[in-house]
């Protein structure tokens, strides 16, 4: 089974005061550090859509190793980042772990736990007591109708709750939260 990686980093960031892609935290951007989350747990390739301030992030970031895209129309909203995110990979993939650049808390063995479940036909979610999060599976058998579904900031959401995403349990492993200001960081 080969799965890809595909991590959404486009977003302005404007509530946390910047593109989250460009936080520093140990060291180590964001992007890099999903990216890694990603690479470490399996997924191959690691496809990075980046947007606002994507010449800084290329600039700025270690990210020989992943497939960079752009997203042009990034101001839409993270739908827009899936549509491209998706038409960038290649057909060799069955699955692909989808993870935004917000959630620095999940970890490379909750990744791998996706990869482990990862079938052509598969719809995964994590769950952390309960809520839902991140990352997504999508096996390659919905990518063409979460493409079309996905709009403005929902990316795969409404898709995944009306096709029955399986949840994926990995508060053991992670913390799932999403970043979207500074004092949101623990």
């Amino acid at each position: 089974m080969r799965v890809a990686g595909l991590l959404l980093a486009a977003g302005a960031g404007r509530r946390f005061g910047g593109p989250k892609a460009l936080v520093s935290r140990g060291g180590a951007l964001w992007v890099e550090s999903a990216r890694s989350v990603l690479r470490d747990a399996g997924c191959a390739p690691v496809v990075v859509v980046l947007g606002a301030a994507a010449d800084e992030v290329r600039a700025r970031a270690a990210l020989d190793d992943a497939v960079v895209v752009e997203n042009a129309a990034w101001a839409t909203g993270m739908g827009s980042s899936l549509r491209v995110g998706l038409a960038a990979l290649d057909s060799s993939a069955d699955a692909v772990v989808v993870l935004p650049v917000d959630t620095p808390g999940v970890t490379s063995r909750a990744v791998r736990r996706f990869v482990d479940l990862a079938s052509p036909t598969a719809l995964l979610r994590a769950s952390y007591d309960g809520a839902p999060g991140h990352p997504v599976l999508l096996g390659r058998a919905h990518w063409a109708a979460v493409a079309e579904s996905a709009t403005g900031d929902a990316g795969a959401r409404d898709y995944l709750r009306t096709h029955g995403a399986v949840s994926v349990p990995c508060e053991d492993l992670a913390d799932g939260a999403d970043v979207d200001r500074p004092e949101d960081l623990r």
